[in-house]
């Protein structure tokens, strides 16, 4: 039973118009030739598979931030937060999450938080593992203030073959660890801005599960990890 539910999980809302469309080219396919509509099959299997919402175990330990994406931590380093949220010039130390086409590309908070401000800006389409990508992407960023004052930024950057941001709040809006906020759709990458204090326990090269992986904590009592491969 577990095994099924592992394969059989919930389609995203915004998954299911992508779905049909590869589900009719499929038929057509087949109409063609009947070699051509089995790779419709293969590629609407994957779109189903691509836009796959399964729930997640978050967390609840006060302190701890929990990953916003399924992917790879790709840099741990220190970098100024989008200039449209208007949290100064210091730069802070960034969690960035580097999504591939095959992991789950809902997002969700990485706290218990309200979003005190809100900005998109277009950009380009680069490679999100790119540092620059931060800089140059298209990208939708929230500002989160948490029960103690402190507050972080989380960016969603539009990657190489990402089109399309998707945010479902609104500033002012109270969101839960863990809590679904949003998507970005084929590729890309999440950004973390941490305040002063907290500490970041995920590793480079780490792969995180959103909802559920602890990335960093508030005062943590232990020094910044370190990782290798093994």
């Amino acid at each position: 039973m577990d095994t099924i539910r592992s394969v059989l999980v919930p389609i995203h809302r915004e998954g299911w118009k992508f779905i049909a469309i590869f589900a009719v080219a499929t038929l057509v396919l087949f109409w063609i030739a009947t070699p051509l509509g089995w790779i419709g099959v293969v590629l609407t299997c994957w779109c189903a598979y691509f836009f796959r919402d399964p729930d997640r175990v978050t967390p609840l330990r006060e302190g701890l931030l929990i990953s916003p994406a399924d992917g790879v931590v790709q840099m741990i380093e220190r970098a100024v937060p989008p200039e449209e949220l208007g949290m100064g010039v210091d730069p802070r130390l960034r969690i960035s999450i580097f999504m591939n086409v095959f992991d789950v590309h809902v997002n969700r908070s990485p706290v218990d938080g309200v979003v005190t401000a809100m900005a998109y800006r277009p950009g380009s389409f680069v490679n999100a593992a790119l540092d620059k990508a931060s800089v140059d992407n298209e990208r939708q960023a929230l500002r989160i203030r948490l029960a103690n004052g402190k507050e972080i930024a989380v960016v969603q950057i539009a990657g190489l073959v990402a089109r399309r941001i998707l945010c479902d709040v609104k500033e002012g809006q109270a969101l839960k660890a863990g809590e679904r906020f949003g998507m970005i759709r084929f590729g890309s990458r999440v950004d973390v801005y941490l305040d002063d204090g907290m500490v970041p326990l995920a590793v480079v090269g780490q792969r995180a599960v959103a909802g559920e992986t602890v990335i960093a904590e508030d005062n943590a009592s232990e020094q910044p990890r370190l990782g290798e491969v093994r």
